[in-house]
């Protein structure tokens, strides 16, 4: 028997029913006496492209030990149901049981949005060491002082106008490539 990856993009609007179907084509698996090393639901996500119309889909991801009856049944089964928008079947030279980049990434967008991002913590842990600390005044010249010290000369402006010469540069010489009149 040999390893398969199987990635469904089932439709948005059978998304309830797409727990259903995934125990379908377990069961096609299993009973050709394969066995299944892995079984993902990925959820909805946006696609890169519009399929059928369609701008949403729901992912499914299989990683499968089965003969060649048993694949071609699933197969059969997926080419046939309107539910499924793209199936993709991939040999595989061993099982995958570890957890899929996509359903990582899935997992990590969950802990996000129920708990505040780290760098949020440090801005509070900022805003309440800089409210226990006297106010100085925002454009103090001591601060620009210290910065302009410590920094080398200052480069030209990238986005500079060609009216504008460049540093050490007089208004009466013209810039590099600009033709003398």
């Amino acid at each position: 028997m040999r390893h398969y990856e199987i990635m469904l993009l089932i439709h948005p609007d059978q998304s309830e029913r797409a727990r259903t179907m995934m125990d379908r084509y377990v069961g096609i698996i299993e009973g050709g006496e394969g066995r299944v090393h892995r079984k993902e639901d990925l959820g909805r996500r946006m696609l890169a492209y519009p399929i059928a119309k369609v701008q949403k889909a729901h992912y499914m991801l299989l990683n499968v030990e089965c003969g060649q009856e048993a694949l071609e049944e699933l197969v059969g089964a997926l080419h046939f149901s309107d539910a499924v928008l793209r199936h993709l079947v991939v040999r595989r030279d061993e099982a995958v049981t570890e957890q899929s980049p996509m359903a990582k990434a899935a997992e990590r967008e969950a802990v996000r949005e129920n708990r505040e991002y780290p760098y949020d913590k440090e801005l509070a842990h900022e805003r309440k060491s800089s409210a226990d600390a006297p106010a100085a005044p925002k454009d103090s010249g001591a601060a620009k002082a210290e910065a302009a010290a410590g920094a080398p000369e200052a480069a030209p402006d990238a986005g500079q106008s060609k009216a504008e010469p460049y540093a050490g540069q007089s208004k009466a010489e013209p810039y590099a490539g600009e033709k003398k009149e």
